[in-house]
């Protein structure tokens, strides 16, 4: 197992297979993102290739995530390879974080392939906010593809991020929406990641006041559920499902990580909040990538940091430069 400097365990893969995306969400990126040519991404057997390592040093789960993971051309057959590792008991969990859009189309085939459970993104239920948000979503196709989802057996969890004087106000109905189609539910603090179209300080909502407000409707009790992320679950009494809190700037979820973020182009990120990073493209491409990959796999985990250090302040360049969508979610 790879152990890091802080004798933490890192068991656990995030995957970003592209960072292009089908939405322009408002808090994720600028309208006009100017995206990597597609010969600077590498290849799904080059992604392949250092899951492999990973799995072969001890990793046990493996998120795949973009950008839009399902918008990758050919993206299910490193679905279909990677669960077959499930299969042979090398991995524990196969999972997804998507915006939904193509989640109709793929559902069936993503379940056929080992997945179980997906993570979902969703800030409102209002159609007209929603495309406003996205700059081009649909909200419709969006729960279709929930709907198809939880059809085909897979378990849905809602991701949400809260947003001042935007979704505010309405966070505790979609609580009450996804509990009611059995789907936990994860809320989140906008992260300073990247250069965008705001002022993220006018977005920012701290996650004890979204807290505080739930508690005023419903009974939160502290649960030792655990996904190997860093949401902080509650069990909601009424509803019988639970309610995360993944809070970066108001309570940082670093000491217990495990996590490293594999980019789309090669590069290894050991914190979501640091730039230090590993470039595997060369080890991936080597005719002795086995040796070459689980060399390199070993040092950037030597390097591992013990934490981030996010701010938001107004005027206040962004504490990463990357976008989110390049490093994946």
């Amino acid at each position: 197992m790879l152990i890091d400097p802080y004798k933490r365990p890192v068991n656990y893969l995030r995957v970003s297979v592209t960072d292009r995306c089908d939405f322009r969400c408002q808090y994720c990126m600028a309208e006009n993102m100017k995206f990597l040519p597609k010969k600077d991404l590498l290849t799904l057997d080059e992604i392949e290739r250092i899951c492999i390592s990973f799995i072969d040093l001890g990793t046990r789960k493996i998120r795949i995530t973009g950008g839009e993971p399902l918008v990758r051309k050919n993206v299910m057959s490193l679905f279909k390879n990677l669960g077959s590792y499930i299969k042979k008991d090398k991995l524990s969990e196969l999972t997804l974080t998507t915006n939904g859009s193509q989640l109709e189309r793929y559902a069936e085939q993503l379940f056929d392939h080992g997945v179980r459970r997906i993570n979902v993104s969703i800030d409102t239920l209002k159609p007209k906010l929603f495309k406003f948000l996205t700059r081009r979503g649909d909200l419709d196709q969006v729960l279709k593809g929930i709907d198809k989802a939880l059809e085909v057996g897979l378990k849905v969890k809602i991701n949400t991020v809260a947003l001042k004087e935007t979704n505010e106000f309405e966070l505790n109905d979609i609580l009450k929406w996804a509990h009611s189609k059995k789907c936990d539910i994860t809320y989140i603090e906008t992260m300073p990641l990247g250069e965008i179209d705001v002022d993220r300080t006018d977005q920012f909502l701290p996650l004890s006041k979204v807290k505080e407000t739930l508690s005023k409707e419903y009974t939160l009790k502290s649960s030792k559920y655990y996904t190997g992320g860093p949401s902080r679950y509650f069990s909601v009494q009424e509803t019988g499902h639970r309610v995360g809190f993944i809070t970066p700037l108001t309570h940082n979820f670093c000491e217990l990580c495990n996590r490293v973020r594999l980019t789309c182009t090669g590069k290894l990120y050991m914190c979501l909040g640091q730039e230090d990073s590993a470039d595997f493209t060369s080890a991936a491409r080597s005719a002795n990538w086995k040796i070459e990959l689980k060399n390199a796999i070993t040092e950037a985990i030597s390097r591992k940091p013990k934490g981030h250090d996010f701010v938001i302040r107004r005027k206040h360049s962004p504490s990463v430069n990357r976008h989110m969508s390049v490093t994946g979610g």
